[in-house]
C-alpha cells in the first residue's frame, strides 16, 4: 500500500526535501505519494486530504514537532484504520530513539518495509489551549522555558539548540510551589520542572524517562525539586538516564495527573511551545495510534 507522505521542508536545516525523501523510499521499494507542508495548519489539511483519498498509511517526515502535528490531526479526526510512519529529518526525532530507530533518514526508511506495526498510547495535556496530544514527552516549567529559548538559536546549530537553551532559561527561571496529584498520590513542594513522558527521550537524545513505556496506559511523571545548582549535575545525569536516583527527583507512574502551580508556568509538548498556565490536567489515551517501527 502506498504511503501518503507529509514532508516538513524546513525540518533539519532543510534536510527533508521531496527529492531526498523520494530517493530514500524508492531505494527500499516503498511506494509513496509525497506532499510538502507549508505550515502547521497545512499539516492538518494534508492529513485530512490523505485520509479522504483513502490512504491507510500516513508518513510524517520531520522532527518531533512534525510528528506532533500529524498525531494531533489524526486524534482530532477520531478513530481511523491508519498506520503512522516516521522518517527523521528535524533537529531531533526523539520518539524514534525509544524504538532504536536510526536518526538517519535513509537508514530509518528500511523500517517502513513489511506489514509489522505497533500500537502505542498517546498522552494529552488539557489547559488554556484546549486538549493537546503528544506521542513523546511534555514538560512544564524549566523544560518549556528551554524550548522557548532554544528557538532563538539559528537552525544550523541543529539538535544542540536544546542543550544551549538550558543556560539562558536557567538564568531567569524561578522555582515555584506546586501540587502534583498523580493517580492517588500527591506531592506538595517547590519545583523547577515537571516531566510527563510517554516515551524515553527528549531534547536531542536526553534519556529523560528510562522507565517510561508507550504501552502501559500511564505517563512517567517526574518532579524536579531542590536548588538551581542541581541543574548542572542533573543535566549530565539526564543525558545518561541515571537521574532517577537523585534526591531532587520524584517519580510517579500515573494514568491521570493534575498539577496546580502558584504562578503560571510555560508548557511544551513534543518540543512544541503551548503557552502558560497555573493549572493543568494530563492523561493517556491507551493504544491510540498504530505506528510502523
Amino acid at each position: 500500500m502506498t504511503w501518503w507522505t507529509i514532508v516538513n521542508p524546513g525540518a533539519g536545516k532543510g534536510a527533508a526535501r521531496q527529492g531526498r525523501v523520494r530517493e530514500a523510499l524508492a531505494a527500499v521499494g516503498v511506494e509513496a505519494e509525497v506532499r510538502e507542508s507549508s505550515d502547521a495548519a497545512d499539516v492538518e489539511r494534508l492529513v485530512q486530504e490523505g485520509l479522504g483519498a483513502g490512504y491507510g498509511k500516513i508518513l510524517a517526515v520531520g522532527g518531533d514537532g512534525t510528528v506532533n502535528l500529524v498525531v494531533n490531526a489524526l486524534m482530532a479526526l477520531g478513530p481511523a484504520d491508519v498506520t503512522l510512519g516516521i522518517l527523521p529529518a528535524g533537529n531531533g526525532c526523539d520518539l524514534l530513539r525509544t524504538f532504536g530507530i536510526s536518526q538517519e533518514l535513509e537508514v530509518a526508511a528500511h523500517r517502513l518495509v513489511g506489514e509489522t506495526d505497533y500500537t502505542i498510547d498517546v498522552g494529552f495535556v488539557d489547559g488554556p489551549w484546549g486538549r493537546r496530544f503528544f506521542a513523546n514527552v511534555a514538560s512544564l516549567g524549566l523544560g518549556a522555558a528551554v524550548v522557548r529559548q532554544s528557538a532563538r538559536f539559528p537552525e544550523w546549530i541543529g539538535a544542540a539548540r536544546y542543550k544551549l537553551g538550558v543556560w539562558p532559561a536557567l538564568a531567569t527561571f524561578r522555582k515555584t510551589p506546586l501540587r502534583v496529584v498523580a493517580d492517588d498520590k500527591a506531592l506538595d513542594g517547590v519545583a523547577s520542572l515537571v516531566v510527563l513522558a510517554n516515551a524515553q527521550f527528549f531534547g536531542g537524545g536526553m534519556n529523560i524517562a528510562p522507565k517510561a513505556s508507550t504501552v502501559d496506559g500511564k505517563l512517567d511523571v517526574q518532579v524536579f525539586t531542590g536548588p538551581k545548582r542541581n541543574a548542572v549535575v542533573l543535566q549530565h545525569r539526564v543525558n545518561r538516564g541515571t537521574h532517577l536516583t537523585h534526591k531532587a527527583v520524584r517519580r510517579f507512574s500515573a494514568a491521570t495527573t493534575e498539577i496546580s502551580i502558584d504562578r503560571p508556568w510555560e508548557v511544551e509538548a513534543d518540543g512544541e511551545y503551548l503557552g502558560k498556565t497555573d493549572s493543568l490536567a494530563a492523561g493517556v489515551i491507551p493504544g491510540a495510534i498504530r505506528i510502523k517501527i
